[in-house]
């Protein structure tokens, strides 16, 4: 007896506009077909006749990653949430631990303070300073605090004196 072949429509007749729901059933036909033929061996009859959703594994170890069945949120069940809290503690605690510092926090921020801080503050403050602020830090901060004191106008050329010959 023949093999049932089903006939296949062209290419050119799927991608008129009328046939594509037939388009996308064919296509969907030979996504199966190319799925079964690649899990033929993992995929029995059985599995394949089947109305189940179910399969049986009959090892455990698959679960030994998943969380716990009971969860609770935002204080509804207080219970729940110290048991979860406690599972968390343990997991950290089983951890690798925290190694110990060479250098104190305390000698970290003096060290950061006394090298780093003053140049990042000075240069925030060249940031934020207008062109006054800016031409008295130029010239020196004592001499713009003082009375009278005008910045330097500025300097023309003097005639050589005659003696100087």
């Amino acid at each position: 007896m023949p093999s049932k072949v089903k006939p296949r429509l062209s290419r050119g007749v799927l991608d008129m506009k009328f046939m594509q729901r037939t388009k996308k059933k064919v296509e969907k036909e030979a996504d199966d077909e190319q799925s079964r033929a690649l899990y033929s061996n993992e995929i029995n009859e059985k599995m394949i006749n089947s109305s189940s959703n179910f399969i049986v594994e009959s090892s455990y170890s698959i679960c030994e990653g998943l969380i716990d069945g009971r969860l609770s949120f935002r204080g509804m069940n207080p219970e729940i949430e110290l048991l979860m809290e406690q599972e968390l503690a343990e997991k950290r605690a089983h951890s690798k631990p925290e190694q110990p510092k060479e250098v104190s926090d305390k000698d970290m921020a003096k060290a950061y303070y006394a090298n780093k801080a003053p140049t990042v503050t000075n240069s925030m403050a060249k940031k934020f300073s207008s062109k006054k602020n800016f031409k008295r830090k130029q010239h020196g901060d004592d001499q713009a605090r003082s009375p009278g004191y005008h910045p330097k106008t500025k300097q023309q050329f003097k005639k050589p004196r005659e003696d100087d010959d």
